[in-house]
């Protein structure tokens, strides 16, 4: 299958990686000289040589540029944080230099710096589901550079038999033990360790929708750029692991600076997960429990507020005091034949504080097909094919109609109905790294409005690695 699909889950969402900067010019740079570069990493990537079965030190790179087209829509009436129902254009591009080195025996030392730019519809507002999973909420259309991860991975051998480990992003070739304890520390994404999905984890070689990408009810910790620091613990024992993790939550939500606070505000998560066989296919079942302790805004206090002096309810003038919120997630990945894979997804948060890393999904579920082209001749392409609703609690629901704004939603009033996500895509490979995807998203009730919509997304990726 494609090598996307047997990403393990660092690989699976290392997300976005530079090449040759040195042609852009951060002030200047635009979409199209982004889509130079792209241009240019063909190259070298239709002929990098075979990786030694052993490594203690490697390099990967990785580009990802998406265009996306909104088409216009009916809408009643917007708001301030409405989806356009204008046509739209947007952008993203992303870059990352993965490097790895083995500093001693089971330790691994991983440095991700990363570039982005882009441009979002609507100024990333009027969703539950965003259509573009490499678009980050600091994006804009200057090229940035920062680093994305620095992490070390610890890990020991506790038998069980011993396996291969293939060379990859963030991932060094070699042998480890079946059964192992490995501890993770330092900046990474904690999507990086938790929620994967052989068949729709990566944005940027499978879906693209937020809510199909991961857990849609998943808050988990992150700055806008979608990266933290913490720790991680997990524990392999023939098919069963265990991952336990703690964050950095942001001081406001949805913002940048991080606070270290780590005792005080974090993002905690355990998740257990098992391997099966079902009629002879490989599966893995994952399930996922989070708790997130922050400054947060509650939805009830903003409407108590609003009732006792009139006005608009109004999240940001209720944000005095520190809550907690608490998430389940279920995660099914099940093999249907050696070029069909399935994938299922069920996610529940309490919602009744303001969404403070990701984005306003309460409840959501998920579910599709991710097609290797074998059976047509062309075994390094793809096809995907997927659905999510997503939906809010009453709360939230009550904050909305009475003309509350969240960081991403808010309409003025509200219809209430759940909001509904069809995505589709091929993805082709165009030369031995390098691949073209042409995506398809139909959003019924957005930011979930029946009054608005729906609204029809077309989307082409380029991606290259080496």
């Amino acid at each position: 299958m494609h090598k996307a699909i047997k990403e393990t889950a660092v690989q699976a969402v290392s997300r976005k990686i530079p090449m040759r900067f040195n042609f852009i010019t951060p002030r200047r740079a635009t979409h199209w000289q982004a889509l130079a570069v792209f241009a240019l990493a063909l190259a070298p990537a239709c002929g990098h040589a075979e990786q030694p079965e052993n490594e203690d030190w490697n390099a990967q790179f990785q580009s990802t540029y998406v265009w996306q087209d909104k088409r216009p829509f009916h809408a009643a009436y917007s708001g301030a944080n409405s989806l356009s129902p204008a046509k739209e254009k947007s952008y993203s591009f992303t870059a990352t230099a993965m490097l790895g080195w083995r500093p001693w025996a089971g330790g691994e030392l991983y440095f991700n710096p990363e570039a982005a730019q882009g441009v979002p519809l609507s100024n990333l507002t009027g969703l539950g589901g965003f259509t573009n999973g490499e678009i980050a909420r600091s994006s804009g259309p200057t090229l940035k550079f920062y680093r994305a991860r620095l992490f070390l991975r610890q890990s020991w051998g506790l038998g069980g038999g011993r396996e291969a480990v293939e060379s990859g992003p963030n991932q060094l070739a070699g042998l480890q033990d079946k059964r192992r304890l490995v501890l993770t520390a330092g900046n990474l994404a904690v999507t990086d360790l938790f929620d994967n999905n052989a068949y729709s984890h990566d944005p940027r070689t499978q879906f693209l929708n937020w809510s199909v990408m991961t857990q849609g009810a998943y808050d988990y910790a992150a700055d806008a750029r979608g990266y933290s620091w913490g720790l991680a613990l997990e524990w392999y024992h023939d098919d069963w692991a265990l991952r336990a993790g703690r964050f950095l939550q942001p001081y406001l939500p949805n913002q940048q600076p991080l606070d270290p606070r780590i005792l005080r505000h974090y993002g905690d998560q355990i998740e257990l997960e098992h391997g099966h066989s079902l009629g002879g296919q490989p599966g893995r079942l994952r399930l996922l429990a989070f708790r997130n302790h922050a400054r947060m805004s509650r939805y009830q206090d903003a409407l108590d507020l609003a009732a006792r002096t009139g006005g608009v309810p109004d999240i940001n003038l209720v944000r005095t005091g520190e809550q907690t919120k608490r998430g389940l997630g279920l995660n099914l990945e099940q093999a249907l034949g050696s070029e069909v894979g399935l994938f299922a997804r069920a996610s529940w948060a309490d919602g009744r504080t303001e969404i403070y890393a990701f984005t306003e999904i309460d409840r959501s579920l998920s579910a599709g097909l991710l097609v290797q082209g074998g059976s047509w001749g062309r075994a390094q392409d793809s096809l995907g094919l997927a659905l999510a609703r997503n939906g809010l609690t009453r709360v939230h629901r009550s904050y909305l109609a009475a003309g509350g704004m969240g960081f991403f939603i808010g309409d003025g009033r509200l219809n209430y109905r759940p909001e509904q996500v069809y995505e589709a895509f091929y993805n082709l490979q165009l030369a031995k790294a390098a691949w073209l995807t042409l995506d398809w998203q139909h959003i019924r009730n957005p930011a979930y409005n029946a009054d608005r919509g729906p609204v029809n997304v077309l989307s082409a990726r380029l991606h290259t690695e080496f």
